[in-house]
This record gives C-alpha cells, structure tokens and sequence, in this order.
C-alpha cells in the first residue's frame, strides 16, 4: 500500500532544501519565492559610483557604498532602489558628480562621491563624500583632500576615503584616487608626476561566484602616470591627449576616472538577494 494516503508516487518530502538568487541591476519590485520564503539569509546593496572629476588633474569617482545584511524579513512587493552612476561635469564650476543611493529593505547604501574638479571653487576640487570618498584635485599649487567614505557613518563600514590630488605650476597637476569598498585611495605625488590610483573594491560570493564590487576610480593627470581604477569596476584616470578617462564598470559601482576634458561616469549599482526556503517535493 502506498505510503501517502493511497496516492500512487514518491512520498513529499517537505524538507528539500532550495535557493534562489534574484538579481537587480535597475530598480524594479521584489517577490518572494513560490514556497513563500519570509527570510533572506543574505543580501548585497551596492550604491552608484561617483563620477572622475574634470580637467587634467581630476580626482578619481569614489565606489558606491557596499552593505550586506543577514536574516533580513522579505515579503511580496519590495520596492528594490539600485542607484545610478554619478554624470561626469562638463566643466567648472558644475558640482562633484556623486553617485547615487541604492536600498533594499532596511538597508541602504550610500552613493559614491564624486571626484574633485580641478581649478575649480574650493567648495568642489576637493573630493566629494558618500559611500567610498571621491579623490581631491588640486587648485594651483594647492593639493586638495579627498572625500570621506562611510558617509553616513554605519557599521560594518560600506566604504573607504578618497586619495589627495597635488600639482605644481609649470609641473603638473594630479589627482587622487576615489576610495572603495576594500581600501583608500592613493594620494597623488607632484613632482614625481603620478595620479592616485582607484583603491580597491570588496569581493563577494553571494552569487555563487566570487565578484568584486565598488571600487574606486584612478586620478588624472597631463605630464605623467595616471592612476589606475581599483578592482570592483573602478575606471582608470585619463591623460592629456592620449587617454580618456574610463567609466566605472555598470552594475559594479565602481567609480569613473578623472581626466581631462572631463571625468567617466560612475558605474550603476546592484542589489542581489538570496533566498533559502524549503518545498515539498514528490505528489
């Protein structure tokens, strides 16, 4: 006789273990699983990239801000916020360009600033704050300081502080790298002609995969060595007449490079949920 009331097939096994991984890389609306799962174990909000500062010596775009959260309530219907990239500026004296707010539930992380803007009001040569801190650019032969990261503040930190821009007249002027999820900025050096290099992002394996995120974007620079963009999706800082600054790669949020004439736009973010639910299987 069958085990399960006379119904011809394999016994349920209300024990089956499953998960799923749903993955935004725009805003749109979360719903649960079909065996209606209450608890995410895990989920990535990763915040938009700031973008690289304008002109020779612009300061690298900071990583948007990286939060992980465990045990998070779910329910159909979330509304799922994935922050844009920061828009490079045209020119002085247009504003830093700081990436965007991503969010998921309780949760929320902060955009990447954005890169300071060389020769610019004091106001914006110094690297903007936000999840990772935009590097600074400099303003004569004033060096200027990056932008904080972690702000707001939470704990764990979702991010690092921008590099410091320098520059002598009739030298050169460089800026510095945006920080990332993982490490600061580098400041830049003149003499010695380097832009700050991106610091570098925070790897994560939500997926399944290894994937490194929010890191920030390299310096520029005229007469030297720009900076390189951190790993995670950080651009690298462009040179004058050779090398145009890179954005930072989408859905990283990673930060743009600074250069001339103007920055790369910061990278998207994302925000990735993972579900662990139990189904009946069987008839």
């Amino acid at each position: 006789m069958a085990g399960n009331g006379g119904i011809i097939g394999p016994t349920k096994d209300l024990n089956t273990p499953k998960t799923k991984v749903t993955s935004f890389t725009s805003s749109g609306t979360f719903n649960v699983a079909t065996c209606q799962s209450t608890t995410a174990p895990e989920i990535l909000v990763v915040a938009g990239g700031g973008a690289g500062g304008h002109d020779a010596g612009g300061g690298g775009g900071g990583g948007g801000g990286l939060r992980t959260a465990t045990c998070v309530s779910i329910t159909n219907g979330m509304t799922v916020t994935v922050g844009g990239g920061g828009s490079p500026s045209p020119g002085s004296p247009a504003p830093n360009g700081n990436g965007s707010v991503s969010t998921f539930g309780p949760v929320t992380s902060a955009g990447g600033g954005g890169g300071g803007n060389e020769n610019s009001t004091a106001a914006i040569v110094q690297g903007a704050p936000g999840g990772s801190g935009g590097g600074g650019s400099s303003s004569g032969s004033t060096p200027k300081a990056g932008g904080s990261g972690n702000t707001p503040p939470v704990s764990p930190s979702q991010g690092n502080n921008g590099g410091s821009g320098d520059g002598q007249p009739g030298v050169s002027r460089a800026g510095g790298g945006g920080g990332g999820a993982g490490g600061t900025g580098g400041n830049a050096a003149v003499p010695g002609n380097t832009a700050g290099n991106g610091g570098a992002g925070s790897a994560n394996d939500i997926t399944g995969s290894c994937v490194t995120y929010a890191g920030g974007g390299g310096g520029g620079i005229c007469t030297g060595t720009q900076g390189t963009g951190g790993s995670g999706g950080g651009g690298n800082g462009g040179k004058c007449g050779s090398c145009a600054a890179a954005p930072g790669t989408a859905n990283t949020g990673g930060g743009g490079g600074g250069g001339s004439p103007s920055g790369g736009a910061g990278g998207p973010g994302i925000v990735i949920v993972k579900e662990s639910f139990k189904c009946a299987s069987g008839v």
